[in-house]
């Protein structure tokens, strides 16, 4: 029977994870048939190591290099590469469940017409999440459609263009198709496709410093779908919202980005507007 999933995993200097998630899409691993999913790694760093890891350890799975123009680049070079009719798009750093493939093949025959899904992305440290500056994308009941964990047939993917390029950082570009793929059909969450993601803890130095480009992601994604004023009004709203939760959860650090956030919001904003 021929390939019918195709599993693209972009990755960037993260070995370690990337053999532990390779781990669970080995052939033994998946209760899906192996000979109905292809696995491919796309590296944007372009590192030998990566390469000979996967030459020597996961010689099932295919290796490319990225073509270093950003997440959203980087997997749609993987997804180019695809055979499946279906591309599933997870992280480097994600452990996918044993029933993973299988739980969205069930669901492709429980919603023949539909062309989207997304699984569940669970925490591996819960504790840890509530800490400030601990950030991890959770995904309990659907709805947020983060890739590092949903599925699209390829001929969607294909029709839309893929993800929007334009979004230079891992912000707003599963959003943006999440969008456009809105639409025009539904996605379906299926619970069981499950896999687990790392809490991580940020210092403030470094969410300091992605400030400018993650508002500029925001606000390209934003005038999608409105006007410049209610864009700046809900990114506003937004921001003074979660700093009075942070301050409520006692997360100085957190609150103190939020703050930041919004005195660069305006500013950072006629910079890209007179530098388009």
């Amino acid at each position: 029977m021929p390939v019918q999933y195709s599993i693209v995993i972009p990755t960037y200097k993260r070995n370690h994870q990337l053999a532990l998630c390779l781990q669970r899409l080995q052939p033994a691993a998946q209760s899906l048939e192996a000979s109905l999913y292809e696995v491919i790694v796309t590296d944007d760093a372009a590192d030998a190591a990566t390469e000979q890891l996967l030459l020597t350890q996961f010689p099932w799975a295919t290796y490319t290099a990225g073509p270093h123009r950003g997440p959203a680049a980087n997997r749609n070079h993987g997804a180019s590469l695809a055979i499946g009719q279906w591309l599933v798009f997870t992280d480097d750093d994600c452990l996918p469940d044993a029933q993973w493939l299988q739980a969205y093949a069930d669901a492709i025959e429980l919603h023949p017409d539909c062309k989207a899904f997304e699984g569940a992305i669970l925490p591996d440290d819960w504790a840890l999440l509530k800490k400030d500056m601990a950030e991890c994308p959770v995904n309990t009941e659907g709805g947020c459609f983060w890739s590092a964990n949903i599925m699209v047939a390829q001929s969607l993917f294909q029709e839309l263009s893929g993800f929007d390029e334009q979004f230079a950082i891992a912000a707003q570009e599963d959003q943006d198709l999440q969008w456009r793929i809105q639409q025009q059909h539904d996605i379906v969450f299926v619970q069981p496709a499950t896999v687990v993601h790392p809490v991580r803890r940020i210092s403030l130095r470094n969410k300091l410093s992605a400030i400018p480009a993650g508002i500029s992601n925001w606000w390209k994604f934003s005038l999608k779908k409105q006007s410049r004023y209610m864009a700046l009004l809900s990114g506003i709203q937004s921001q003074f919202a979660a700093c009075i939760a942070n301050l409520k959860a006692r997360k100085w650090q957190s609150a103190v980005l939020n703050i930041i956030t919004l005195l660069l919001l305006l500013p950072t904003l006629l910079f890209h507007s007179k530098h388009k």
